[in-house]
């Protein structure tokens, strides 16, 4: 990166108005982000259409995604992250050597995921939560997933990395791109070539190597820093800085997925059609949950390069900016989702005990949206600011802490209706966990920035 753009982009994140900048890293990063959750969302779209086993088995296979995404969003937050103090502090050929340490771990272990995933396939779809009749279309569709893994999970790293960096434009066209064209191959090799399952399978795979191809270029050219093959140099110091980085990331995608083989193995218990409606529920849950963590991975380059700059009132600006921006997202959402909740199932599903199961879920799901963002920014506040332990804590509480006490005791109390409850009640859970946090941390960076 030369010296002059990056004295250039150094000023720009720490001079200009937080409001505007945090606007401008949010837009593509929501986009981004959305997207990233679209292919599971375009999948169940199409899936749907053949029948309430398929669309289960989107759901048991989107354990094992959870698990890729995981590995990118560890690799990618951590690395991401200090390179972003490091530009702040404007040590550039240390970031470069970070992001091509990061990028090469994350795709390595993929690779490992595929091994194993191939290894070990039956075993794996009765683990993530498949019943007999979901199975076989479980492994269709697990096979192209794993092949994507190594692609899937360093996209998802490279993606962070250039978001960190206040290039989110680049990581969004990366990401969209590949999402455009699984929407277009999905009815392609569902329907036209009569695959089934295996051809929206097959065109995540392809879109998942053309979004790796367009962003692993976007680094190799611009104002970002360059990957290099000769910049890899794995260190205890460096990995120690991923793993405390990464860890809220990983640590929050990991429970989530232990948190969906759980709710998987709980919706079995009351049929195809339940285990449908759930599935199309919570995939439009996630794709929630994904636009409001791109607008606080819009926060978190603002964040990191004004902490790294010792500007801590920027820092405190952009974060109540954040939380506000969250706020007027989900409260517009979950007006939709309460008022269309029937006609947005309807969109995934023909079968009337689909619809009618997935509108109650729908509309009990509602009671928590509006409280989801508060959690998920400040934790990335904390993560950003080095306080890792208590965003591994906020990280953990929605999906683990909280959720998975609940999906154990409910069901067994409220029989399916325990299992409905279960999310709402965890994030009213996290988001009871994260005020007393907020006070705390906003009076530390008061305290510092005296």
């Amino acid at each position: 990166m030369p010296d002059e753009i990056q004295q250039k982009k150094f000023e720009l994140m720490t001079t200009a108005p937080v409001d505007q900048l945090v606007r401008r890293m949010a837009l593509p990063t929501v986009v981004s982000m959305l997207v990233t959750a679209l292919y599971n969302i375009v999948d169940t779209f199409f899936v749907g259409q053949l029948g309430a086993s398929a669309t289960g088995a989107i759901g048991v296979v989107y354990s094992l995604m959870a698990i890729i995404q995981a590995i990118g969003f560890g690799f990618g937050h951590g690395s991401g992250n200090y390179i972003s103090r490091k530009l702040g502090e404007r040590h550039v050929h240390e970031a470069s050597i970070m992001a091509t340490v990061g990028f090469f771990t994350s795709f390595l272990s993929g690779l490992l995921v595929l091994a194993a995933g191939i290894l070990y396939m039956p075993n794996l779809a009765i683990f993530l939560g498949s019943t007999p009749t979901i199975k076989p279309y479980a492994e269709e569709y697990m096979l192209y997933i794993l092949l994507g893994a190594p692609f899937f999970s360093s996209s998802l790293t490279l993606n962070n990395q250039l978001r960190l960096q206040g290039s989110a434009n680049k990581a969004m066209i990366g990401i969209t791109s590949g999402a455009i064209i699984n929407c277009l191959l999905d009815p392609l090799f569902i329907f036209g070539l009569e695959m089934g399952i295996s051809g929206a399978g097959l065109s995540t795979l392809i879109s998942q190597i053309v979004s790796f191809a367009i962003l692993l270029y976007q680094t190799q050219h611009g104002d970002t820093v360059s990957l290099r093959l000769h910049n890899f140099r794995p260190s205890r110091m460096r990995y120690i800085a991923i793993l405390q980085g990464g860890v809220p990331s990983t640590g929050r995608q990991g429970v989530h997925c232990l948190g969906n083989i759980l709710m998987n193995h709980a919706m079995k218990m009351f049929g195809d059609s339940f285990f449908a409606a759930m599935t199309i529920v919570i995939r439009l849950s996630n794709f929630i949950f994904a636009g409001t963590a791109g607008i606080g991975q819009g926060f978190q380059p603002v964040c990191g390069f004004n902490y790294g700059a010792h500007r801590l009132g920027r820092v405190k600006a952009a974060y109540f900016y954040t939380q506000k921006m969250a706020l007027c997202f989900l409260g517009t959402i979950t007006i939709v989702l309460f008022v269309f909740a029937r006609q947005i199932t309807g969109l995934f599903s023909d079968m009337h005990e689909v619809i009618e199961l997935g509108t109650q879920i729908q509309r009990w799901q509602c009671i928590s949206i509006p409280f989801m963002g508060y959690s998920i920014i400040i934790g990335m506040l904390l993560q950003n600011i080095n306080k890792y332990k208590q965003a591994t804590i906020v990280a953990l509480s929605r999906s683990g802490i909280f959720f998975i006490p609940v999906i154990f005791l409910l069901p067994c109390l409220l029989g399916m209706q325990g299992v409905i409850m279960a999310q709402p009640v965890a994030d009213l859970c996290s988001f009871a966990l994260a005020v007393p946090m907020q006070r705390k941390v906003i009076k530390e960076l008061n305290a510092n920035n005296t």
